[in-house]
């Protein structure tokens, strides 16, 4: 497998590339100036170096130069801890916070549980959702007022999104019913398909208005 190949590849992995799309990447960027493909791997060498999971949410944030593990959100006192959103994917957390009507806090799931998936633990991030809630189930005495009250399952409006909160929600009920703590789904104003990377701004926020 020559270079071409090899780089047609590996975009053809990224989401919702095929290899054709993926050979367009290619023979684009062997049409641009000399300095192009140096830039583009530079940039990537930054990303690697620059950008971390957070210890909490496990989004993925820019350190900038901090030795904190905690991203901006998690580490906001201000925010309402007490409310949690799950989401699938970094993009999702963004797009809910570029809509400003929400303050609680958030964790990714990194990824969605397909239909008829017989692994799902390996789908998406099971072990750290399942110590990111006990810790939040039971604060130190101190933080009570920060104890978990409500749990948002903030998937995509699709067949693997709902089978993603269909998974999640079994998993968490004996974890939080002694606790009482309530887990609920976006409203329906988002249709049937919707992701929520893509879903405006008013279809979030009243999804998240409506949420039950």
């Amino acid at each position: 497998m020559n270079s071409i190949e090899k780089l047609i590849k590996i975009f053809s992995e990224f989401p919702g590339i095929g290899p054709r799309q993926a050979r367009r990447f290619v023979y684009y960027l062997l049409t641009r100036a000399n300095g192009t493909l140096e830039d583009l791997s530079q940039n990537i060498l930054e990303l690697k170096n620059d950008v971390v999971m957070c210890a909490d949410c496990r989004r993925f944030f820019q350190k900038n130069n901090n030795k904190t593990s905690l991203c901006k959100i998690c580490s906001d006192q201000t925010r309402d801890s007490s409310v949690l959103m799950l989401v699938q994917r970094d993009v999702d957390l963004e797009s809910v916070e570029k809509n400003g009507g929400y303050r609680g806090i958030y964790f990714v799931l990194g990824g969605s549980v397909p239909i008829l998936e017989k692994e799902p633990e390996k789908r998406i991030r099971v072990k750290e959702l399942k110590i990111f809630i006990e810790r939040r189930i039971n604060p130190p005495s101190q933080n009570a007022s920060a104890r978990l009250r409500e749990i948002i399952l903030g998937v995509n409006w699709n067949p693997d999104g709902e089978n993603t909160a269909d998974y999640v929600e079994k998993l968490l009920i004996p974890l939080v019913e002694k606790n009482k703590t309530k887990i609920t789904h976006l409203g329906k104003g988002l249709s049937m398909g919707t992701e929520l990377e893509y879903a405006d701004q008013d279809t979030l926020r009243n999804a998240l208005q409506n949420r039950s």
